[in-house]
């Protein structure tokens, strides 16, 4: 089956994003067509590495994967540390390429180490989570976490190629899968109301993981974000409407040290926070609103926020990487497939919109 083809020029020059079933499995010839050498370095964690690494025993790096850890709270300097030592053991040079093979942890973790090792890698993003595959894979933006903040350290480094396979999410835990799907409503609601309409009225074949549909999904959701970036590599202007749902999402994922959400579940709450903001400023109608908070209860049951204060979010807002100038860029939806950015958003719209969502005083 040939590959759905996106192309996404960026300041490195342009790249292509590969959607298709199987694609994982032929990663030799693909690089080769690329005219890309074989991986030095492929970097993964050890659940995505039993269940699919056999997919990739054709390039040599296979036989000596490095293994980082899993989760969110793996996302550090300590963690990219490791991989500048494996880079250095296997004495790769600037013409040599790292390879991601993972979730978004793994694919910011490794691109950040392709970024800055030897002043820049090539990379190849082969994401496989939902999450990575429609978000983090694409678009150059890589990084760690800081316990401070979500993200703060990083660099735009697009990868040379992006493998985007639907069969490697057949294998994933549920609740992972889901949390990917979070991010897939995202896209519809600041970008495409015919993506929304659809996973409305598919969600039943989605949960079902039907490859058919996924691939669909996954390139639709590409497709918005090649767009998007291509207008705005670097987060100036308008790339930040992929932030929807982002701040408070960041926030939450801060305050319960990583552990408690996944990062398209902090995002869901998020989002239905920023659509109570929207509201309340009478920018975005109430059937909006509604059919959000609605497909985000269909998709499943979100962790519990009830305990958590929103004066201790709020604080963790305030270190976010998007107040700027002291001013927090603040993403609204205006209704489902448009967005607006409010530079003027205050402390007591946040409050009220925590609180709406769950959280106490």
């Amino acid at each position: 089956m040939t590959p759905i083809r996106i192309r996404v020029r960026s300041a490195q020059g342009p790249y292509a994003v590969l959607v298709g079933a199987g694609l994982s499995r032929r990663l030799p010839d693909l690089l080769d067509r690329h005219h890309l050498p074989s991986p030095g370095v492929i970097v993964s964690v050890a659940p995505v590495w039993r269940r699919h690494g056999s997919r990739l025993r054709g390039l040599a790096a296979a036989r000596s994967p490095v293994l980082i850890p899993d989760g969110e709270r793996a996302k550090t300097l300590a963690t990219t540390a490791r991989l500048y030592d494996a880079c250095a053991a296997r004495g790769l040079d600037r013409r040599s390429l790292l390879l991601a093979f993972g979730g978004g942890v793994t694919g910011d973790v490794a691109g950040f180490a392709a970024a800055s090792y030897l002043r820049g890698l090539r990379l190849v993003q082969v994401p496989t989570t939902l999450l990575a595959q429609v978000d983090s894979a694409v678009g150059g933006k890589v990084g760690v976490n800081l316990p401070r903040g979500k993200n703060l350290v990083g660099a735009f480094h697009p990868a040379a190629l992006v493998v985007c396979d639907p069969e490697l999410l057949r294998t994933l835990p549920a609740r992972e899968f889901r949390a990917g799907l979070y991010e897939v409503v995202k896209y519809g609601v600041i970008a495409s109301a015919p993506l929304f309409r659809r996973i409305e009225t598919r969600l039943p074949d989605i949960l079902a993981r039907r490859t058919t549909v996924l691939t669909d999904l996954v390139a639709r959701c590409c497709r918005i974000k090649a767009r998007v970036v291509m207008a705005d590599e670097h987060e100036s202007g308008l790339r930040r409407v992929l932030n929807f749902g982002h701040t408070i999402g960041h926030a939450l994922e801060a305050m319960t040290g990583y552990r408690r959400f996944r990062h398209g579940e902090a995002v869901a709450w998020g989002m239905l926070a920023a659509a109570h903001v929207s509201a309340a400023r009478g920018r975005l109608p109430a059937a909006a609103t509604d059919r959000l908070s609605a497909l985000i209860r269909r998709i499943g049951p979100l962790p519990r926020v009830g305990d958590l204060r929103a004066h201790d979010a709020l604080d963790v807002v305030g270190r976010d990487k998007k107040v700027v100038d002291g001013r927090l860029h603040f993403v609204l939806a205006t209704r489902i497939g448009a967005t607006a950015i409010a530079a003027d958003v205050s402390r007591a719209e946040l409050t009220g919109a925590l609180r709406a969502i769950g959280l106490r005083a």
